[in-house]
C-alpha cells in the first residue's frame, strides 16, 4: 500500500477509477451490441416458412439485421415517456432526438439514409421536402445548406460544416426530419405490384396525418404463401418497433387480399405500397 502511495496521489488514484469505470461501461456496451439480437434471429420462420434471403449489401438485408432493444423493451417517446398504446413485440435499437421530429416518414428516411451511408453511398442520399425540392446530402458535405424562407428554399454556400462525418450527416437528417413527411416521401417513391413484396418497401398514405409502415422480412411457405414483418414509428416522435398482427403467423403479417389493409394503428388501401428506385 505504500509503495501505492508512493506512486499515485489520491487525485491519481481518482483519475484512474473513473477512466478504468469508463473503459467498463463502453466494453460493456459494445458487448451488449455485439451480441444484441437481430431482427431475423429473433423472430424465425413460422413451420414451414422459410426466410427469403437478398444481397448482403441489400437494403432487405440490412433490415433483416437490423438490431433490436432486449426483449420485452417497451416503444418510449422522444421525451421519455412511455407510448399509451403499446402494439409492438419488438423495439428496433433506434436512437431518437430530443424533439418530437423521428415520425413515421422521417424513421423511414433516417433507416434508408443510414443503410446508404453504411457503404458509403454518399451520392444516393436524397430525399424531397415538401415543396418538391431535392435535397442532397452530397451538397451538405460541400458546406451548402437550403435556406427556407416560407414555401421558398434556395441553396446557399457559407462558412457551414462539411465533409462525410456523423456531425454534417445528422444536420442534413435533422433538416430533412423537418421539412419532409409522408407527402413528399410519397412522391419519391415507385408503386409497385404487392406480389413483389420484399424488405425495404413501404405502405404509405400521404396526408397531414398520413402514415407510413416498412417491410423488414419476408419468408415464403411452400404453397407460394408470403408473410412478412412490419415496424413503424408514429406520431409523437417514438421509437421504431416492429408491429403485432392479428392472424394465426403474429407476428407475421399476411398479404392483405381485400382492398384495405388494417395494422395496429392505421388501414391503409392494399394497393398503396411503393418502393426506393436507387
Amino acid at each position: 500500500m505504500k509503495l501505492f502511495s508512493r506512486i499515485f496521489n489520491q487525485n491519481q488514484i481518482t483519475n484512474f477509477r473513473f477512466k478504468d469505470w469508463i473503459f467498463l461501461f463502453l466494453i460493456f456496451f459494445a458487448i451488449q451490441n455485439l451480441f444484441a439480437e437481430s431482427i431475423q434471429e429473433r423472430f424465425l420462420p413460422p413451420n414451414e416458412f422459410k426466410r427469403v434471403e437478398y444481397a448482403n449489401n441489400s437494403f432487405a438485408t440490412y433490415l433483416q439485421n437490423f438490431p433490436l432493444k432486449p426483449k420485452g423493451s417497451t416503444v418510449s417517446l422522444y421525451n421519455g415517456k412511455i407510448k399509451t398504446n403499446q402494439v409492438h413485440v419488438a423495439v428496433l435499437d433506434f436512437p431518437l432526438l430530443k424533439a418530437d421530429l423521428i415520425q413515421c416518414a422521417d424513421a423511414v428516411m433516417k433507416l434508408r439514409a443510414e443503410y446508404l451511408y453504411s457503404l458509403k453511398q454518399y451520392d444516393k442520399i436524397h430525399f424531397k421536402i415538401s415543396n418538391g425540392m431535392d435535397v442532397a446530402y452530397s451538397k451538405f458535405v460541400k458546406a451548402e445548406r437550403v435556406q427556407v424562407n416560407g414555401n421558398k428554399t434556395h441553396w446557399k454556400t457559407g462558412k457551414f460544416r462539411k465533409g462525410f462525418g456523423r456531425d454534417v450527416f445528422e444536420e442534413y437528417l435533422r433538416f430533412i426530419y423537418s421539412y419532409a413527411g409522408t407527402i413528399s416521401l410519397k412522391s419519391e417513391l415507385k408503386k409497385k405490384q404487392i406480389s413483389d413484396l420484399k424488405p425495404g418497401d413501404v405502405w404509405v398514405e400521404a396526408g397531414s396525418p398520413g402514415h407510413v409502415v416498412l417491410v423488414v422480412d419476408k419468408v415464403t411457405g411452400k404453397g407460394g404463401q408470403t408473410l412478412f414483418l412490419l415496424a413503424q414509428s408514429y406520431m409523437p416522435s417514438q421509437e421504431m418497433h416492429i408491429l403485432k398482427s392479428e392472424n394465426k403467423f403474429s407476428p407475421w403479417f399476411e398479404v392483405p387480399k381485400d382492398e384495405t389493409f388494417p395494422t395496429p394503428e392505421w388501414e391503409f388501401p392494399t394497393k398503396e405500397i411503393y418502393e426506393f428506385t436507387d
